[in-house]
């Protein structure tokens, strides 16, 4: 077929582009495009996606003609091809136009995308090596799963393409497990390697050797099993005789973990590891299909959370039917399971959950009850499964910090030092939050390709702005908190949350509300649970004017996550509307709840001040400036008009107005 359009050699690694690209290519999986603003940019015919997957997979190079119709249109004559290809091409620029992307730089006998204004999964995966060993995790399944069947020669075509990628990423993913000297690494690295080629044995059994090592034999005998089921369901065949007898030992309690090499780095992509079992079956009328679709739907949800590995909830199911549910998940290495019990009676349906931590000293740690008409099943599955979801989330993130903290600095990795740092960041002491920003930075220095580290340090500035403890230097700081958002995108372009945090840099920082919108429906299409996206799609859509909009999204959050950590801040953004819209008592009332959650958060103060100057609250208004400026300093008028990021005139002054009716100069 000719040479290949991905890169052979791949150009010097960096630690990402020194500017944001303005088209993202996911190719690896279900084709995307998006422009920076998160529009879709994907052509509508299979002909022009593909045409636009091959000019991305050259990254930058230009291709021929010739060899792009002969590939699309193999069947057609000369002529024909060319034809063909000016209509796809056509498309195609129509569709990068009307998303703001970047076009196709069209030459007489070859075509190519701007490199420098583009970035490619796939392309990313084929420059991956020591110093950029992230990228690899972009692999996550086959090129260009939905462009089969396109032509018979771009199938083959798309076969070789296949092979070479995930050889390549094979190849270096053993590089850094050859490399690997601690058994944190050598776990991390053979599980990269594991991603990319279950039926690498030696990698299970590096892995095996590895969680000993570390004194986890749950996670040992996990891998163990997994190891089986991979080499059965790849080759159809039982572990090397190997692999058997290490599988004895660990089951034994042989092969005692070597003495660890002082202070090891833990490797960060461990995450918390959860598993979702069928729900149990109370009650005499049948519900055997809401409790296994419950689960499947849980299953589903859960897996949208980028720092959760979930147990698929069929496997555990036959895991647990040799013994009981907690032993089970206890021998597969989890650290969480959620389970239930789902009870019908008439028209109504009863949903019970439970999560429990399993490890020592764990216990149910979240229990909900959901009582729903029965007459939309389909219905009643999304609604249980958002609100679980939004709720867990942080609620796991707590208890992973927990233990984070106590396990202390010494040899903590990237995921530790992240975990330490978002308990500050709901603090909000001066102190506290100064020692989050360190940890931060300290996580991203360890590993540069770490993306939740990149996000949440984007959003460690993005309060401090809000907070006004920049010392004078908001310029570097906002310069600061995009380049982070920016980067943790490109690293995981799937990550919802730093997809939202970006799009409240645009919103807040630099007054782009409407970029912002897109960012913060982009992340919702990939997480419609987050509940930091609809609030920070609710406040860029007040920034807009649209206040309607805004309470409605607002709304939704409340419905979600009633309980966030961050309710401080997220149920005080229901203020803005409600001021914009002359509702200053509602306003009010909002403020004095959110700074009871958080006395030391800035922000409710303000729109709290201004709307007790509507009221003419004279003397809680007075009592309320105090306050905001004990935190703040520094707050003047002027500031308030340089920040305030309403779009209409008429919001601005309603907000400038009330403060200045609240006494502040």
């Amino acid at each position: 077929m000719g040479a290949s359009l991905i890169l052979a050699e791949p150009p010097q690694p960096g630690g990402g582009p020194a500017v944001a690209p303005s088209l993202r290519l996911v190719l690896i999986g279900r084709m995307e495009a998006w422009s920076l603003a998160s529009v879709p940019a994907l052509p509508r015919s299979r002909k022009a996606r593909a045409l636009l997957a091959m000019l991305g997979l050259a990254a930058g190079a230009p291709v021929p003609r010739a060899r792009l119709g002969a590939l699309l249109w193999s069947g057609r004559g000369e002529e024909q091809r060319r034809t063909s290809l000016r209509q796809a091409l056509h498309e195609l620029q129509e569709a990068l136009a009307e998303a703001g992307a970047p076009a196709v730089v069209a030459g007489r006998d070859a075509l190519a995308l701007p490199a420098e204004q583009v970035w490619v999964d796939a392309v990313e995966v084929a420059r991956a090596g020591a110093a950029r060993p992230g990228a690899l995790d972009l692999l996550t399944a086959e090129l260009l799963a939905d462009l089969d069947g396109v032509d018979p020669a771009l199938d083959a075509w798309l076969a070789a393409e296949r092979q070479r990628l995930r050889a390549h990423a094979a190849g270096e993913a053993q590089a850094l497990l050859a490399a690997a000297s601690e058994p944190g690494a050598i776990a991390a690295a053979a599980r990269r390697l594991l991603a990319i080629d279950p039926g690498q044995e030696e990698a299970w059994r590096s892995l095996v050797r590895a969680e000993l090592a570390r004194g986890e034999r749950g996670a040992a005998l996990a891998a163990c099993e997994a190891c089986r089921a991979a080499l059965a369901a790849r080759h159809g065949a039982a572990p090397a005789a190997e692999t058997e007898a290490l599988e004895r030992a660990v089951r034994e309690g042989g092969l005692p973990a070597a003495p660890p090499a002082p202070a090891p780095r833990r490797g960060s992509a461990r995450g918390a590891r959860l598993g979702v079992l069928p729900l149990a079956l109370l009650g005499t009328e049948a519900a055997e299909h809401l409790s296994a679709g419950l689960a499947e739907e849980l299953t589903a949800a859960l897996a949208a959370l980028r720092w959760i590995f979930v147990v698929d909830s069929a496997s555990l199911a036959t895991e647990a039917g040799r013994s009981d549910p907690e032993a089970a998940a206890r021998r597969l290495g989890l650290d969480f399971l959620l389970a239930g019990s789902v009870q019908r009676a008439g028209l109504r349906i009863r949903v019970t959950l439970r999560l429990t931590d399993l490890r020592e000293a764990g216990g149910v740690v979240w229990t909900q009850r959901f009582d729903r008409d029965a007459d939309d099943l389909l219905a009643l599955q999304d609604e249980v499964a958002a609100s679980v979801v939004a709720r867990i989330d942080p609620e796991i993130l707590l208890i992973e910090a927990s233990r984070a903290t106590a396990r202390g600095p010494v040899g903590a990795s990237a995921y530790d030092l992240l975990l330490r740092a978002i308990p500050a960041l709901h603090r909000l002491d001066r102190e506290g939050f100064a020692a989050a920003g360190r940890w931060l930075r300290e996580a991203m220095a360890l590993e540069p390709d770490y993306a939740p580290a990149q996000a949440w340090g984007a959003y460690w500035h993005l309060l401090m702005l809000g907070q006004g403890w920049h010392q004078g230097e908001a310029a570097a700081a906002m310069a600061e908190a995009e380049r982070l958002a920016t980067r943790a995108i490109a690293l995981d372009p799937l990550d919802a949350q730093a997809l939202t945090i970006l799009g409240h840099v645009h919103a807040y920082l630099h007054h782009h509300a409407e970029e912002a919108v897109a960012l913060h429906r982009r992340a919702l299409a990939l997480n419609p649970n987050l509940a930091m996206a609809w609030v920070f799609l609710s406040l860029a859509e007040t920034y807009c004017g649209d206040h309607a909009a805004a309470l409605r999204h607002h709304d939704r959050y409340r419905e979600l996550a009633p309980c966030h950590p961050h309710a401080f801040f997220f149920d005080a953004a229901r203020s803005m509307p409600l001021l914009a819209l002359g509702r200053h008592a509602e306003a009010a009332e909002v403020c004095s709840a959110a700074i009871a959650l958080q006395p030391g958060f800035s922000f409710p103060y303000k729109i709290r001040l201004a709307a007790l100057g509507h009221l003419g609250r004279v003397a809680e208004a007075a009592a309320v400036r105090a306050r905001l400026l004990a935190i703040e300093p520094n707050f003047t008028l002027a500031q308030a008009a340089a920040r305030a990021p309403m779009r209409r005139l008429a919001d601005r002054e309603t907000y400038l107005k009330g403060l200045r009716l609240g006494g502040l100069a």
